[in-house]
Order: structure tokens, then sequence, then C-alpha cells
């Protein structure tokens, strides 16, 4: 059995690809409900460790406290990197639109 296999990793698709690709199993929940069922199935799995991205480790957490504490999995949350990013976005374009009265100087790629 691979170690890999123990590793259980909840995010975007895009964002959980290259766990995807070393073997690990990973989860890509669309909503609330989804997380929910994802998180049950986790907890009864024979996971180790699993990776949460922060939007849903509320609901990791409370399904954990709903199964009861067990050893394992160890539930550890992530936070990705697109929300830090936008919100610097948002910040340098107030400051542009304060200093010129405009947003124009600043270009979005794509």
């Amino acid at each position: 059995m691979s170690e890999f296999s123990r590793i259980a990793v909840v995010g975007d698709a895009d964002c959980v690809f290259g766990f995807r690709v070393l073997g690990v199993s990973t989860f890509s929940p669309a909503d609330v409900e989804e997380a929910k069922k994802t998180a049950a199935q986790v907890l009864r799995g024979d996971f180790a460790l699993c990776l949460v991205d922060q939007r849903w480790l509320a609901v990791f957490k409370e399904e954990e406290a709903e199964a009861g504490r067990r050893l394992c999995p160890v539930i550890v949350g992530f936070s990705d990197y697109r929300s830090l990013t936008d919100e610097l976005e948002k910040r340098v374009r107030a400051m542009a639109v304060k200093a010129t009265g405009s947003d124009s100087i600043i270009k979005r790629k794509g």
C-alpha cells in the first residue's frame, strides 16, 4: 500500500490536481452539502492525514465533532493563494483610484 493512499486533500479541482497526479485521494466539493458528505467519507476512511482548504475547514471540524474525536485522520487546513491575490488586487486598485482618480492603470491578465 502506498503511503500516499493514506492522505486525502479537499479543495478546488485545479488546486488539488498536483496531489491527484501523485496518487493522493482528492475531493472537490461544490457546495456545503457535498463537503459534509466528503467529510463523512474521509472520517470513515483509512486516512492518516487530510489537508482541507480553509473554505471547507469549518465543515470538517463540525463533522469531526459529531463523529467523536479519533486519532486519525489529522485534519490540517490550508489557504489557497488565489484569495490573497484577489485581496491584494482590490487594495492596489483602491490605492490607484485614490491616487489618480481612476483604476485604468491596473490591468488584469487574461
